[in-house]
C-alpha cells in the first residue's frame, strides 16, 4: 500500500499528489491518502473514480480523514494506457499545424490577471497561484503562457508563481510577457522570466493556436 500525507495541502496539491501515487503503481494495488478537508476528500475521490479505481473515505478524527483508493485490474490497465500515451509525441495533425508556423502552437494559456476569479482578491491571487502550479503537474504542458494586463505583475521580481514558472520554461514551455503592460505598471525593469511580446504578436499566437487555455 502506498501511503500519501496530504495534510495541510492546499487545492490541488493533494490530488496532484494522489495522482502522482497512482503512476507509480505498476499494477493493481491501494493507496491511502490522508487530507485534513472534506473538499479534498470529494476531489480526490473523483479524480480516482475518473481513473477507474474505486474510492471510499471516513474521518478518523477532527480534520483528518482516509481516502482509500483500490485499482484492481482494468483500472491498472486503464492507467498504464494513460502513460503510455502521455509519453507519445503529438499527434500528426497538430505536428502539420505547427510546422513552418512561427505563431503556431498546441496549447497557448492566456493570463491577464494576476488574480483567479471574480469576489475575493486575496482568494483570486491564491487560486492562480494553484491555477500555475497545476499546469506544472500536467502529463501535456502547454506550448506557451502569454501574461497581459494584470498578469504581467506573475512574472516579475517577487511574485509568488516564478518557481513554477521556472519549473515550467525549464521544460521548454515558452513564456512571453506584453511589453505595453510591464511599461504601464512599471515594472518591466523586473521581469524575472521568460521575454517580452507586443500586442499583434500575442494575437497572432492566440489565432493560430490548436486550443487556448484561460484561467
Amino acid at each position: 500500500m502506498i501511503t500519501v500525507n496530504a495534510i495541510g495541502d492546499i487545492c490541488p496539491i493533494p490530488v496532484v499528489k494522489t495522482k502522482k501515487a497512482l503512476g507509480e503503481l505498476n499494477g493493481p494495488g491501494e493507496i491511502e491518502v490522508l487530507v485534513d478537508n472534506e473538499t479534498a476528500v470529494k476531489n480526490v475521490t473523483k479524480m480516482a473514480k475518473s481513473s477507474g479505481a474505486s474510492a471510499g473515505s471516513e474521518q478518523l478524527g477532527e480534520k483528518r480523514y482516509r481516502v482509500l483508493i483500490t485499482v484492481g485490474e482494468a483500472a491498472a490497465q486503464q492507467l498504464q494506457s494513460a502513460k503510455n500515451s502521455a509519453a507519445q509525441p503529438q499527434g500528426q495533425d497538430q505536428q502539420e499545424a505547427a510546422a513552418g508556423c512561427r505563431t503556431c502552437a498546441g496549447t497557448v494559456v492566456a493570463v491577464g490577471s494576476d488574480r483567479m476569479g471574480e469576489g475575493s482578491e486575496e482568494l483570486g491571487r491564491i487560486l492562480i497561484k494553484s491555477f500555475i502550479f497545476a499546469l506544472t503537474q500536467l502529463d501535456d504542458l502547454p506550448d506557451k503562457i502569454l501574461f497581459y494586463n494584470g498578469g504581467a505583475k506573475l512574472t516579475v521580481e517577487g511574485s509568488e508563481s516564478l518557481e513554477d514558472l521556472k519549473t515550467l520554461e525549464e521544460q521548454g514551455v515558452e513564456i512571453q510577457t506584453c511589453g505595453t503592460c510591464l511599461d504601464y505598471y512599471g515594472i518591466k525593469d523586473k521581469l524575472a522570466i521568460g521575454g517580452v511580446t507586443n500586442m499583434y504578436s500575442i494575437v497572432e499566437t492566440l489565432q493560430n493556436a490548436i486550443s487556448v487555455l484561460r484561467p
